[in-house]
C-alpha cells in the first residue's frame, strides 16, 4: 500500500469515528500547550492508536490523541501531541498526520511550539511569529518516491509562512494589545538541547529561537500546498545566553505559565481567520 492510500484509510478511519467529521484547520500543540485542546467545544476524541498509521506520541506532556470540534468558530483538527524524530521515528512518521489532516479536510496548519529564544532581545513568556526556518540535517519528510496526489516532487518553499496568515497574527496581537516577536525559526533534532557554540553559530545565521519540531510538519504541509501560520512560545533561553542549564521540566512550567496568553491569541487567530 503506497503512502497516498494509507493517508486515505487513517483518514477513513478519523471519519468513522468522529461522524463524517472535516475540519476546515489542523493546529498541531507543542510541549506545554496541549490544554488548548481542552477548549475545543463538541469535542470528539480519537486516540492516536486508534488510527492506521498514526505512531505512539511518547513526548512528556504529548497526550496523543486528536481533538476534533470547534475552536474559536473553525472546524478544527488539534493534535493534542507531536511526533517527533527524537523519539525514534523517521521524518516521514513524524510527518505523517499532518498528510493525513489534509486529506481529511484541512486546508491550513497552524503549527506551535515551545522553543528557546536566540534572540537576546526574547524572553520567556514570548510568543514568536515564525517568517521562517533553517533546516540542515539531510534527511526530510519528502524523501522517497513522490506522489502526485500528495504535491509536486520539487516543492517550492519560498512563502512557506503564509503572508495573509502573518498579517493576521500581527493584527490579532494588536487586538490583544500583546507582543508578538517575529524570527527565523531553527530546527535541531534533539533530544539533547544545542551546544553554546551552536547557538552561537545560529544567531549569526539569523536564526531567533530554536527547537525539536515543528519543520517536518511544515515541510509536509507545503508539499500538500496547506496555508500555514507557525508560532513559537519563547519557554527558555536558549543555551549559554544564561547562566544556568536547562531542562525539559523548565520548558513545560513555562508553557503552563503562558497557557491563558497563548490560547486567547490562538482563538483570537482562528476567529479572524479565513478557511
Amino acid at each position: 500500500m503506497g503512502l497516498y492510500e494509507r493517508c486515505m484509510e487513517s483518514a477513513g478511519a478519523i471519519r468513522a469515528a468522529s461522524g463524517g467529521f472535516a475540519p476546515d484547520v489542523a493546529l498541531v500543540l507543542g510541549s506545554g500547550l496541549g490544554p488548548v485542546a481542552e477548549l475545543v467545544s463538541d469535542r470528539i476524541l480519537v486516540p492516536y492508536s486508534a488510527i492506521p498509521g498514526f505512531a505512539r506520541s511518547t513526548a512528556p506532556g504529548h497526550t496523543g490523541r486528536l481533538a476534533l470540534g470547534l475552536l474559536g468558530g473553525r472546524k478544527v483538527a488539534v493534535m493534542q501531541g507531536r511526533l517527533h524524530y527524537y523519539e525514534g521515528y523517521t521524518y516521514a512518521q513524524t510527518a505523517y498526520p499532518v498528510q493525513v489532516l489534509k486529506l481529511l479536510g484541512a486546508k491550513t496548519l497552524v503549527a506551535t511550539n515551545a522553543a528557546g529564544g536566540i534572540d537576546l532581545g526574547f524572553s520567556p513568556g514570548e510568543l514568536m511569529l515564525i517568517t521562517d526556518h533553517i533546516k540542515f540535517f539531510n534527511d526530510g519528510p519528502l524523501r522517497g518516491e513522490n506522489d502526485e496526489r500528495l504535491g509536486t516532487r520539487f516543492p517550492d518553499m519560498s512563502d512557506t509562512y503564509a503572508p495573509e496568515l502573518q498579517a493576521l497574527a500581527r493584527a490579532c496581537a494588536g487586538e490583544l494589545d500583546m507582543a508578538l516577536r517575529e524570527g527565523v525559526y531553527a530546527y535541531f533534532p534533539g533530544p539533547q538541547f544545542e551546544t553554546p557554540a551552536e547557538i552561537r553559530a545560529l544567531r549569526t545565521l539569523g536564526a531567533a529561537a530554536v527547537g525539536m519540531s515543528t519543520v517536518p510538519e511544515v515541510i509536509a504541509a507545503a508539499h500538500l500546498n496547506m496555508r500555514v501560520l507557525g508560532l513559537s512560545l519563547i519557554t527558555n533561553m536558549a543555551t549559554g545566553i544564561l547562566p544556568r542549564k536547562l531542562s525539559g521540566q523548565e520548558v513545560n512550567e513555562a508553557a503552563a505559565r503562558a497557557e491563558a496568553m497563548f490560547s486567547r491569541f490562538i482563538i483570537t487567530c482562528l476567529e479572524r481567520m479565513e478557511v
